[in-house]
């Protein structure tokens, strides 16, 4: 899967304005482990009244990226709840030796389409990105046209790495896999999240569906102290948490299989 010009100059011409620059945080050092891959996220605030503009010019830059057999796959996101209207945009790379290609012939023919069809409908961006946890998520794959994305930020990162893990292992020992997908954050400015997880449903008529919450799955497999010391050690360990549900846009995504 070829990214490595589209992240780094694609996403670039759609908006001037990107964070590039990268401050330590926390769960930065965490230990790459295997199979670890890097995701990136964008988030484009649009415009107020500009929505079908945005969408339009996003449309018609993938057809001729596609039209000039451009190799860059993504998945485009709308934020259901929150100010204004966003759309997040995510990629994975395997490796960081991907920044280092920057040929993309797709991405330099559809560039002005970029310039004058996206560009004026956006507000402004954020990019940050972040490291996949396999040791804490879920086998990768299956339906997730909508999301649901609990983020953190942490005042303990390896409290809050310790105690949510045993909170996975817990779900996954009953479920028989943990529920979503975990990240860690690699840098960022100071409202970038440490931690997300993004927990899939097939459709949001799939969250109705009842099931424990994660501290009663606790407490009825160990018992009510050792719930209660788990829920003392992760209010211990954060500083905030926030959550937004997200669908995804298939029409202003590419993800290799139309």
């Amino acid at each position: 899967m070829k990214t490595q010009h589209s992240f780094k100059t694609i996403l670039t011409v759609l908006v001037a304005c990107i964070f590039s620059g990268l401050i330590s945080a926390p769960a930065a050092y965490a230990q790459v482990e295997e199979g670890s891959m890097i995701l990136s996220v964008t988030e484009f605030t649009v415009k107020p009244g500009h929505n079908t503009q945005f969408r339009e010019g996003v449309k018609a830059w993938k057809a001729c990226y596609l039209e000039h057999e451009g190799e860059w796959t993504w998945n485009t996101w709308s934020r259901v709840q929150g100010e204004g209207t966003v759309y997040a945009l995510s990629s994975f790379m395997e490796n960081w030796a991907e920044m280092d290609d920057t040929s993309d012939a797709a991405g330099q023919a559809c560039q002005n389409l970029a310039v004058n069809l996206i560009n004026p409908n956006i507000e402004k961006s954020t990019r940050n990105l972040f490291r996949t946890i396999p040791s804490m998520s879920r086998t990768p794959g299956g339906a997730m046209d909508v999301i649901n994305v609990t983020y953190w930020r942490v005042k303990n990162t390896p409290l809050f790495r310790e105690t949510v893990s045993e909170v996975v292992s817990t779900v996954s020992s009953t479920e028989g896999e943990p529920r979503g997908w975990w990240y860690s954050g690699i840098g960022g400015d100071l409202n970038a999240p440490h931690f997300f997880v993004v927990t899939p449903f097939e459709n949001f008529a799939a969250m109705d569906v009842q099931r424990d919450g994660v501290w009663t799955i606790v407490e009825n497999q160990y018992g009510a102290d050792k719930r209660a010391e788990l829920q003392h050690n992760y209010r211990e360990s954060i500083d905030q948490n926030w959550s937004y549900m997200y669908r995804r846009v298939a029409d202003l995504s590419h993800i290799g299989t139309e």
